[in-house]
């Protein structure tokens, strides 16, 4: 019998390819995104919703998962914020990536702590709040912020294993905009990402979902509940 799993930012990139993965394997799939999935299945239900509008959180999971138990819940949605100096960045700005990307998710596994907690909760981060390279800013803050996040809710959730989970390179709209958009001069860091384009480094979404779904599997026992890790060192 299949799973109930969670997904958030299932409308494209890693978000509709894990939902994809996931009902190819015959689980069922509970998808929050703002613009909703491009196709409908019978195993999956899914609500649209802008996470960066947190008051309406609490009531749309009550609404998309109700009574159901959720087995393994992945938190991906995410926003990019503009490569800047952090002299010109704005606390505008970074208070829509903090709540995008770091205030929803709480409020998510605040709902799982009142309700019936999944065995697994992967929030998907980045090696961007880890290795803090110039221009990634507000990114770079909200995805450090949530490895924090994992680590505290790995104590008050000790039933569940929390994980700050980084996917590596995959060729989305993220990665499109960056080879595109911004300046490999003014930001050295973004070199690697716009080198790494159509090579095996940057895989399509579909290849890359296999891949993370396949480590998904592993991380309970390779890593303790509440750590951060990359799919590069599993």
């Amino acid at each position: 019998m299949g799973r109930n799993v969670f997904i958030t930012g299932i409308s494209s990139g890693l978000g509709l390819s894990l939902t994809e993965h996931y009902l190819q394997q015959g689980d069922s799939v509970y998808g929050l995104s703002r613009r909703g999935a491009p196709f409908e299945h019978e195993r999956l239900h899914q609500q649209q919703a802008d996470l960066g509008n947190l008051d309406q959180i609490p009531a749309v999971l009550d609404q998309l998962i109700g009574d159901s138990r959720i087995d393994l819940a992945i938190l991906n949605a995410g926003i990019l914020s503009e490569f800047k100096p952090m002299p010109e960045l704005s606390l505008d700005e970074i208070r829509t990536s903090m709540d995008v990307n770091t205030w929803a998710n709480k409020l998510i596994l605040d709902w799982f702590a009142a309700h019936a907690a999944p065995s697994q909760i992967v929030l998907i981060s980045s090696g961007a709040g880890v290795t803090g390279h110039k221009g990634w800013g507000a990114y770079a803050l909200s995805k450090a912020a949530l490895n924090m996040l994992a680590q505290l809710y790995a104590y008050d959730l000790p039933d569940t294993h929390i994980s700050a989970f980084a996917p590596g390179l995959i060729h989305t709209a993220m990665q499109d905009h960056i080879y595109e958009e911004v300046d490999e001069k003014r930001f050295p860091a973004v070199k690697r990402l716009k080198e790494a384009r159509n090579t095996p480094a940057m895989p399509e979404p579909a290849e890359a979902a296999r891949i993370i779904g396949d480590a998904i599997e592993q991380l309970p026992a390779r890593i303790d509940s509440g750590q951060y890790t990359d799919v590069r060192q599993l």
